[in-house]
């Protein structure tokens, strides 16, 4: 009778070690898994957004679960203008910016804003890509650069039918950052404003028209207000999402090389993604509110893009007073445009 008790005894003591053992090595199971932030200024439904959403599910999915992204859109952990300089801090492990918001600091991207003739988002990310990997630029130095990508090309959505720079000669359109000079050059009236003011000073008559991405004619319900659209292929707006140096040298190798991997990757789908948004906004404009597409012909695209030059020209000097290769970025630039347009069809 004593044996069996004793028995029974120091069973449900190994039994104890063992549950506790158990308990014990589930705990850095737990401890393993890798939790990061990740911070966005746009609404959750905008293409930044969409991409950022994308990009945790294929790292979730490519770590086996290791790696868990949680993301704030619509400026809720960090802001525009304070994206990357709060990355850089620590505010956020990662972040999305539009490098354009902070004119003169990312010189080499600025190229982006000029007239370089991009017909499409995909082809943008790609020579956007292409560039950075060549010029290293030492802006973006203190940060890991994830992804690179821009808006589709901007056109000119307006109240009355534009055909011609004659049409648009003092034509009052809404533009921001570089377009205000782009229009300005082109002959227009350009009026700066957020875009969250476009709807009431259209309704008002304050400007005629809006010059952006045709994603809004959908998302933001632009159609209604504007029945014609000019289809000229002008500026993108180019974005950058970027991880805290400290945070990324302390990912394990295995999640580096799933980061490394998914880089260009997420260009390219992100660029597709956009282009595809701005045909469907395209499609339902047609459909929903009767919009009429003009689409310029090469001649007058060619003309378009001389009246703009002087952008390049400025941007070439500016690079140059900082001892950076303006001339050849914007070379390179062109030709990468040539490249990929024969590319990516």
């Amino acid at each position: 009778m004593k044996q069996s008790r004793l028995f029974w005894i120091f069973s449900c003591a190994l039994l104890a070690v063992a549950l506790i053992g158990g308990s014990w090595s589930a705990g850095p199971a737990v401890a393993d898994t890798i939790e990061l932030n990740y911070a966005n200024f746009p609404p959750a439904s905008t293409f930044p957004c969409v991409q950022m959403e994308r990009w945790a599910k294929e790292v979730a999915t490519r770590t086996n679960g290791k790696v868990k992204v949680k993301t704030f859109p619509g400026g809720t952990l960090l802001e525009a203008k304070n994206m990357f300089d709060g990355v850089v801090a620590g505010g956020a492990d990662i972040g999305c910016l539009a490098t354009a918001y902070q004119p003169g600091r990312f010189k080499e991207l600025e190229v982006m804003d000029l007239p370089i003739g991009f017909p499409s988002a995909e082809v943008a990310g790609a020579v956007m890509w292409d560039l950075f990997e060549k010029y290293n630029p030492e802006s973006l130095q203190k940060v890991k650069v994830l992804a690179l990508f821009t808006c589709a090309p901007a056109q000119v959505l307006s109240k009355k039918a534009i055909r011609n720079l004659d049409d648009l000669a003092g034509v009052k359109l809404r533009a921001a950052g570089t377009g205000v000079a782009w229009m300005k050059l082109l002959g227009a009236a350009p009026v700066g404003m957020p875009q969250s003011d476009v709807p009431e000073a259209l309704q008002k008559g304050v400007i005629q028209g809006n010059v952006t991405s045709m994603d809004v004619l959908k998302d933001m319900k632009y159609a209604e207000y504007c029945p014609f659209v000019t289809v000229a292929d002008l500026w993108v707006v180019p974005f950058a999402v970027v991880m805290n140096q400290k945070k990324w040298e302390s990912m394990p190798d295995d999640v580096k090389k799933v980061f490394d991997d998914l880089r260009r990757e997420q260009v390219l789908w992100t660029g597709k993604y956009v282009d595809g948004h701005a045909q469907d906004a395209m499609e339902w404009s047609k459909k929903e509110h009767n919009v009429e597409f003009i689409a310029l012909t090469p001649e007058q695209k060619a003309e378009w893009t001389a009246k703009a030059a002087p952008l390049i020209d400025e941007y070439i000097t500016k690079m140059e007073a900082a001892k950076l290769p303006g001339k050849q970025i914007v070379e390179d630039a062109k030709k990468l445009t040539e490249k990929y347009s024969k590319e990516l069809k």
